[in-house]
């Protein structure tokens, strides 16, 4: 199975510990076993591993809060014109641009009981699905289905629900 194309960029805050582009890589592979019209290279992605601060300037610019947030999805394609390019195997199709926040991804992490790595992966297949048109913010139903994605993408990789209630 094939997978969009990342470009990542790594801010140093996320340390050399975890080999985070091939988790990244990793993660847009399950992506595209789950969700076909992503299982291709011809697509690009701009990944960047960014500070608290980078996405809080995003955030306040983009999205008028004044606040670092976990992921930033930007969008390039329309969900049709991702199913377009999707079919093209001529040039490339920028998907569009994503951008976590190393202090708030882990700081979620910690209040989850899972690790960063763990985290930032969920985060990755989120911002994917956010690129290829699938919005959570819709409504319940695209919510539903977004989030099912994740967990089956998640699932693929031997992650646990990320959306499981404990009692």
């Amino acid at each position: 199975m094939t997978a969009p194309t990342l470009e990542i960029d790594i801010d140093p805050v996320w340390g050399d510990e975890v080999d985070w582009e091939a988790l990244a890589n990793r993660a847009a592979e399950a992506v595209g076993e789950i969700v076909p019209e992503l299982a291709h290279e011809n697509l690009l992605v701009s990944l960047v591993l960014a500070d608290d601060e980078e996405v809080h300037t995003l955030n306040k610019q983009w999205r008028a809060k004044d606040k670092p947030t976990n992921v930033l999805s930007f969008p390039m394609l329309s969900r049709e014109e991702v199913l377009h390019a999707a079919a093209d195997e001529g040039s490339p199709g920028m998907l569009g641009d994503m951008i976590l926040a190393h202090g708030v991804c882990t700081r979620e992490a910690a209040e989850k009981g899972v690790s960063t790595q763990v985290h930032a992966t969920h985060l990755i297949v989120h911002g994917l699905l956010h690129l290829a048109g699938y919005d959570h913010e819709l409504g319940e139903a695209e919510a539903e289905e977004m989030e099912e994605l994740e967990r089956k993408t998640l699932a693929l990789m031997g992650i646990a629900d990320p959306y499981a209630v404990e009692d």
